[in-house]
């Protein structure tokens, strides 16, 4: 079963724009490369960095809550810390996320951007060390299936983006909802190889079109209706680091 990495992502701020990338260094036990460093709460989350624990996704400015966070667009520099920010009618921002003055500037830049839709008080938050706000507890590396997108498509009489689903890595080349059945199952994937945890179980985030923030889908509806599960993807966990580029093989072991 030939197939080969489309396309690689990172999500630096937790909800906002995917950032795509020609190739990312995976190691072991880790998550995927600069991704969900940073999370903004949308009310006080209770997240504690001296301790930190995994925390709802619904208490940050996320797709699934507040679906205009898709029309910011966004970009990192992960060397200097700036993230700079754009959205229609509104002053381009740009600050070092890194300081708390930056911090600062983009909580009031987001606060005035999404006025009623956010609870508020909003606040940037740095996950510390090796933690990031994912999503899954363990599922550290996400990886969606191309042709799986196409089928609920084809289902739907729609084409979808692929970006909806938010994963790091896109492959093609694996029929459709095989990945479903995966769990436990090792993979070689370019240089790293890792283990199936689980499937993705799809969230109202995916309802979103990421270039318009409206939503316009119910995929959770429509995947359970058309295939009896809410999956879309599977979550990794590397077992071992290496090298990971757009074009590289993917095998099941």
């Amino acid at each position: 079963m030939d197939a080969k990495i489309a396309s690689l992502y990172r999500h630096p701020v937790k909800g906002f724009t995917p950032e795509r990338l020609a190739s990312a260094v995976l190691e072991a036990g880790a998550c995927f490369p600069c991704d969900r460093l940073y999370a903004v709460e949308d009310g006080p989350s209770g997240f504690d960095p001296a301790a930190p624990q995994h925390i709802s996704k619904m208490k940050f400015t996320v797709l699934a809550k507040i679906p205009a966070v898709a029309r910011v667009r966004t970009a990192y520099d992960e060397t200097s810390g700036a993230l700079s920010a754009k959205a229609e009618g509104y002053p381009d921002f740009a600050g070092d996320l890194r300081v708390a003055e930056g911090r600062a500037a983009f909580e009031a830049w987001l606060a005035a951007f999404l006025g009623e839709e956010a609870n508020g008080p909003l606040r940037v938050i740095e996950g510390p060390g090796a933690h990031r706000f994912m999503d899954s507890k363990s599922g550290f590396v996400s990886v969606v299936n191309l042709a799986s997108v196409r089928d609920l498509g084809q289902r739907l009489g729609r084409e979808l983006d692929p970006l909806r689903f938010r994963a790091n890595l896109y492959v093609e080349g694996w029929p459709a909802w095989v990945e479903n059945d995966w769990t436990g199952r090792a993979l070689a994937i370019g240089g790293a190889t890792a283990e199936v945890l689980k499937p993705i179980v799809r969230c109202a985030a995916t309802h979103v079109d990421p270039d318009t923030g409206a939503r316009d889908a119910d995929l959770v509806k429509a995947l359970f209706d058309n295939y009896g599960h809410m999956f879309c993807g599977i979550y990794l966990a590397v077992t071992k680091g290496g090298a990971v580029r757009e074009g590289d093989g993917v095998a099941a072991l």
